[in-house]
């Protein structure tokens, strides 16, 4: 058994694409749309085979995700080296996201960063 895919419903559909494109190397689908109800969906592929659908839907309200809650609360990456952890950090860092830990080793030997990405999305990025 396998996750197929994670899905997240986000306020700007094509922003929160163009991010995870990008700095993840994302490679999107066709646009959904069903004029019915306003839905909207991308299905976006990762190397290895992973998939994230983004939604959005008009009246879904925003959540506050600087607020530790329940439920969903990062997407890890891994992108393969200490190095690449280092580089995509500062890149996103420097693209004005905040990185709110690392990159560092964790007590149960991760080396990760934390970085609130696209809508405050936390994104963890680790070997």
């Amino acid at each position: 058994m396998r996750i197929e895919h994670v899905a997240l419903y986000v306020s700007d559909l094509e922003g929160a694409r163009a991010f995870f494109e990008k700095y993840f190397s994302a490679v999107s689908g066709n646009p959904y749309h069903n004029s019915k109800t306003g839905f909207r969906s991308y299905f976006l592929t990762f190397d290895g085979g992973a998939r994230l659908e983004l939604m959005q839907k008009p009246e879904i309200a925003a959540i506050d995700n600087t607020i530790p809650h329940t439920g969903y609360i990062h997407t890890a990456f891994s992108v393969g080296s200490r190095e690449r952890v280092d580089e995509l950090t500062r890149l996103l860092q420097s693209d004005g996201y905040e990185v709110t830990s690392g990159p560092r080793t964790t007590g149960d030997g991760y080396y990760e960063s934390c970085v609130a990405g696209f809508e405050n999305i936390l994104i963890e990025i680790t070997v």
